[in-house]
């Protein structure tokens, strides 16, 4: 089965962690992919290998909350493959800690990083799905937005935006045959995290956000990565499209609706 066959899909954060999982999962399922990324040498690993497998993959290195660099990505998607068919925005990343420790730097980074980011992504493919008729739009937001995990407060402002935009495009845009969700995970293992854990580079205070974060989940366990990818596959395939503008949250029951 390869529901994604001739579809092309764009990750963004696509080289690590939640997002390398992703990449994996679509390119499995029958996606040409595009790999979008910080840092140039990650990114070229990651397509390496998906072209060593037999996929069909690029990649694309970039700052995309900086203006312009979504459209350099989206036309680079086109030059490649003639078309962007899913969109999964998922670079983010934040500064996670007390509020009242935030400096304007580590503000303007944790939103730069989750909503800039998502936001001109979004903007840039939109264009291109509508002319066409067709698209998947899926972000990568937090559980932390309904459960108010310790320390995430400036998190959430970012990650709530994302949610708010899912909701907004996926209305607006429902005409054009597109639709625009949101995946929400909890706390999600990485082997980033893993390490660093285990090598004993976490300060204190983030092992206790990690702490209260488990603590929350009724199954008892951090989610895993290709628990995420699963729920973002599903939504980027085409019998998804009675889907929009909704939260799917992969987070081991820690909220309920």
């Amino acid at each position: 089965m390869n529901p994604l066959a001739g579809r092309v899909a764009v990750v963004t954060g696509g080289a690590t962690g939640i997002g390398h999982a992703i990449t994996r999962r679509l390119a499995a399922d029958g996606a040409a992919v595009v790999v979008a990324g910080l840092g140039k040498k990650e990114v070229d690993v990651v397509v390496a290998a998906l072209l060593d497998d037999g996929r069909r993959a690029a990649g694309f290195a970039g700052d995309l909350a900086e203006p312009g660099t979504a459209d350099r990505l989206c036309d680079e998607a086109l030059a490649a493959f003639d078309a962007v068919d899913v969109l999964v925005n998922n670079a983010g990343g934040g500064v996670i800690r007390p509020t009242l420790e935030h400096t304007e730097d580590t503000l303007r980074a944790t939103i730069d990083n989750n909503l800039w980011t998502t936001l001109r992504c979004s903007l840039a493919v939109l264009p291109h799905m509508r002319r066409r008729g067709y698209g998947r739009i899926v972000n990568i937001g937090a559980e932390s937005v309904r459960n108010g995990l310790t320390d995430h407060a400036v998190y959430n402002a970012a990650k709530g935006g994302v949610h708010a935009l899912a909701t907004g495009l996926a209305r607006e845009f429902a005409g054009d045959g597109i639709t625009v969700n949101t995946v929400a995970p909890s706390y999600i293992r990485t082997d980033a995290l893993d390490a660093a854990m285990a090598a004993g580079r976490v300060p204190g205070r983030l092992r206790t956000v990690v702490d209260d974060a488990v603590a929350l989940i009724p199954l008892g366990r951090p989610g895993e990565v290709d628990e995420v990818a699963a729920a973002v596959a599903y939504l980027a395939r085409e019998d998804s499209r009675f889907v929009t503008g909704q939260t799917l949250s992969v987070n081991g029951g820690s909220s309920m609706s």
